[in-house]
């Protein structure tokens, strides 16, 4: 059962593109305004519309812990803004100054992809803001991008047609020409990854001027290389495919076209589970809640439409819902600690083996910003935890909490560069660079024996404790 939950109506212009992040929805418009929305009752926050862009924004997204997001327009800029203050944090020129059509997070947020109408693809370091490489990637406009969900490669696609595979140096790993006849118009990676005995298998859907929407097999292979096979082609829709997405469970999947239809699929079969004709136009955005079976539709009638399938929750498929550190997502763990709910803290609870004072936060209505400002004092005030031991454990468990909170003040190159989170048994590995000791392990132990931030092969798998960095961060700590 997939219901309306709520339709919004502040654009002057066509809506271009949706982007959720756990809490918030950002909506972006041909009126040059980028709209954000909390997702507890879709009231526009404070400091939007977020205006600043000379032309049409064309596409917008959040980072995957919610604190940026970027939205990118024909004026050639990509703008970064922060979703405390609703601050332009920094604006991207692209080398060519050509329109930007599309933009994407990689999955650590470490890397910012914008693709252009001159066929050129500009590949941007986000801690340091600044350019990494620029090349051209296609004949045709640059439509869709997307990073693979180990944030080691992205895809591309065109008004040209083909899908292109690329590596984070930009080279090319493997072309599929006439992905779409006409032309690319969306593409997006499943959050699964597969593994599949020496090799690493990921889901991507694509949707086309051919009125197909298209679901591929990208294989990753130690001796093979690369490959993209089809796994099945939809053709529901009557009309060009312009928007496209997967839920976070990877179970569905949905599309917009410009026959004013939304249609969702189960994402195993291609099933058709839902056909949507509430939208007056050309349906031009579609995007899932990263935590939630809830997704929303842009249009070019100047709406957009929240929809919540069944109730909203799903369960996570045990064997794939992994992150690019092999470990299962956890919803809460995306967002700033500030920004939980109260049923964010009882998971959090839960988790760090607590689930015995559940009942008792949340009849405290502990939310996120309220959990981190707890001391002592506080502690024993408000809770009633006889156990001298289980106090301890408590504010221990909150000072970690506290400790590897990606704040702004955190020097970056204390967070280790795969989780992107302050690092507690810094390693240095073949490659040169410093890691969090449990992110490689896992990473080494998948067939991606390159380095994560080089993309070469690791010439050892051997890890030295880094002691002086180690050193350096307990130092740090100690000062906050």
């Amino acid at each position: 059962m997939t219901s309306l939950v709520h339709t919004l109506r502040d654009h002057r212009d066509d809506v271009n593109c949706c982007a959720f992040s756990q809490s918030l929805l950002a909506t972006c418009s041909g009126d040059k305004t980028i709209r954000v929305y909390s997702l507890q009752d879709f009231a526009e926050l404070r400091f939007s519309p977020l205006s600043g862009h000379g032309y049409a924004v064309h596409c917008c997204c959040f980072s995957s812990c919610g604190r940026y997001l970027a939205s990118c327009s024909t004026d050639a800029v990509t703008k970064l803004w922060s979703m405390s203050t609703g601050e332009v944090m920094c604006a991207l020129e692209h080398p060519a100054r050509s329109p930007v059509r599309v933009c994407a997070f990689s999955p650590d947020a470490r890397y910012l992809l914008c693709g252009a109408s001159d066929g050129t693809v500009a590949l941007w370091q986000v801690p340091s803001k600044t350019l990494q490489r620029c090349s051209r990637v296609s004949e045709g406009t640059v439509l869709a991008c997307c990073f693979s969900p180990c944030g080691q490669m992205f895809v591309t696609g065109s008004t040209q047609g083909e899908l292109r595979l690329w590596s984070l140096n930009m080279s090319s790993l493997y072309i599929q020409r006439e992905a779409h006849d006409l032309g690319v118009n969306c593409c997006q990676f499943s959050p699964q990854i597969c593994i599949d005995g020496p090799g690493v298998k990921f889901r991507l859907a694509s949707g086309g001027q051919d009125n197909q929407l298209r679901v591929w097999i990208v294989s990753q292979h130690a001796t093979a290389g690369y490959e993209m096979t089809l796994m099945f082609t939809l053709s529901a829709q009557s009309a060009p495919v312009l928007s496209c997405a997967i839920s976070f469970d990877g179970q569905l999947l949905v599309s917009g076209s410009v026959d004013k239809t939304v249609t969702v699929y189960n994402a195993d079969g291609g099933e058709i589970l839902h056909t949507l004709t509430q939208h007056d136009r050309y349906v031009t955005a579609c995007a899932f809640s990263p935590c939630m079976l809830m997704f929303a539709s842009g249009s070019m009638d100047k709406t957009v439409n929240v929809w919540r399938i069944g109730d909203g929750n799903a369960q996570s498929s045990e064997c794939l819902q992994m992150t690019g550190t092999g470990r299962k997502s956890q919803g809460y763990s995306r967002m700033l600690v500030s920004d939980w709910s109260e049923e964010d803290v009882c998971d959090w609870l839960r988790d760090e083996g607590l689930e015995m004072l559940v009942e008792t936060f949340r009849a405290q209505n502990m939310d996120g910003t309220e959990l981190i400002s707890l001391n002592k004092e506080t502690l024993d005030a408000y809770f009633n935890i006889e156990s001298v031991g289980l106090r301890a454990k408590v504010m221990r468990k909150i000072e970690e909490l506290r400790s590897s909170l990606m704040d702004s003040d955190v020097p970056d190159e204390f967070l280790c560069p795969v989780t992107r989170e302050l690092m507690k048994d810094p390693v240095i590995a073949a490659d040169g660079y410093s890691y969090e000791r449990e992110a490689l392990e896992t990473w080494i132990r998948t067939p991606n024996h390159t380095s994560p931030m080089t993309n070469l092969p690791l010439q050892s798998s051997i890890l030295t404790t880094n002691r002086s960095l180690k050193m350096a961060i307990q130092r740090w700590k100690a000062s906050q």
